[in-house]
């Protein structure tokens, strides 16, 4: 599934925030975004499900290490280690079957499922209309919501991802204050005044499956795959977003 549309904004910087609390958030915030909206978007992300595939060249040097202490090892009497091997034999035991790297959704190249690059995170974006769109016409973007009189940014962003999840139940907030900020101008064809956009991260918690809302279409992606929906904010996304590997 392509992207229906590219990138709705044009950011024009990423900064970030320093000495930024909870309490003080809309405070600040409206003071500094007097001039225009303030708005709160979500960065939910889906933590990594399996371990990453070694890289080859790291594989290796475990292997030449592993090889290198074997050569300095302590040898142990053959008694001690055959009561060693005994241990662990009994109807207790076990096998284990390892769970498949490539499911289903990653052959069918599913984006709307969260079973899919298990080895990677995961971050859902929305097709639809937001704040800031041009002409008012649906593009991709991160759950969000403008900033009205809640008494945080932090209790915004939850109100925005509430919206699109229904509830919070499997949702968790990494810290209170924003993980980041970009500032969007106006464009001389726009209507849309200059406004702030403050970034929160939170993440899925203890479900392989959320129902999402009030929105066209939604994707969830990972970070290689978020450029192909914003490629012209590669920088930014790169400074906001750290690699799981």
């Amino acid at each position: 599934m392509l992207p229906r549309s590219p990138a709705s904004l044009h950011l024009r910087s990423l900064r970030w925030p320093r000495g930024f609390s909870s309490s003080s958030a809309p405070a600040a915030a409206a003071k500094e975004g007097a001039d225009g909206k303030i708005v709160a978007s979500v960065v939910f992300e889906r933590l990594p499900v399996v371990i990453p595939k070694i890289h080859p060249v790291v594989y290796a040097f475990q292997e030449f290490s592993f090889r290198w202490r074997q050569q300095y090892r302590r040898q142990y009497p053959d008694d001690v280690l055959g009561k060693a091997d005994a241990r662990g034999k009994g109807d207790y035991q076990i096998d284990y079957v390892p769970a498949p790297r490539i499911t289903e959704a990653d052959k069918a190249n599913d984006r709307k499922s969260l079973q899919r690059a298990l080895d990677n995170k995961l971050y859902l974006l929305l097709y639809g209309k937001t704040f800031g769109a041009p002409d008012g016409k649906p593009v991709w973007h991160f759950p969000e919501k403008v900033y009205e009189n809640e008494d945080s940014l932090r209790l915004c962003a939850e109100s925005a991802l509430k919206s699109v999840l229904g509830g919070l139940d499997n949702t968790y907030f990494v810290g209170n204050a924003p993980m980041a900020h970009m500032v969007t101008e106006q464009k001389e064809d726009s209507t849309v005044s200059p406004f702030k956009r403050f970034f929160f991260k939170s993440q899925v918690i203890g479900t392989t499956h959320l129902d999402i809302r009030r929105c066209e279409d939604h994707a969830w992606v990972t970070k290689a795959e978020l450029l192909e929906y914003f490629p012209e904010h590669k920088d930014l996304l790169n400074k906001m977003i750290i690699h799981v590997r």
